[in-house]
């Protein structure tokens, strides 16, 4: 079984920065394409990044349009975890933001449904 549990999540200023961790356990997070999400009050949970390894550790990354060159997706081997670097943030980026991993792997997925385990979410608060 695998647990996600997401960190890091507060209120930060508008054009400022954090770093949301997202720590795995059960299983090496290699072994899944690891997203991130996000969902606003009132709105539908949305995709925001995902990253997926292959062999040779070499990994790639897709983003939602919306927060590509801002965010930041990576992930740490030796600590099993992955990580969402969130720069320039401005109000809209304002929701709960939750990790998942997803079986599909390689086929780094952008679907909510496609993905097997969720954490619990952690608030992201953009002041302006």
């Amino acid at each position: 079984q695998v647990q996600l549990v997401e960190s890091g999540g507060g209120l930060v200023q508008s054009g400022g920065s954090l770093r949301l961790s997202c720590a795995v356990s059960g299983r090496p997070f290699g072994d899944y394409a690891m997203g991130w999400f996000r969902q606003a009050p009132g709105k539908e949970r949305e995709f925001v990044a995902v990253i997926s390894w292959s062999e040779g550790n070499i990994y790639y990354a897709d983003y939602a349009a919306s927060v590509k060159g801002r965010f930041t997706i990576s992930g740490d081997n030796a600590k099993n975890t992955v990580y969402l670097q969130v720069n320039r943030p401005n109000p809209e980026d304002t929701a709960v933001y939750y990790c998942a991993a997803s079986k599909l792997g390689a086929k780094r997925p952008t679907l909510s449904y496609e993905y097997d385990y969720w954490g619990q979410g952690t608030q992201v608060t953009v002041s302006s």
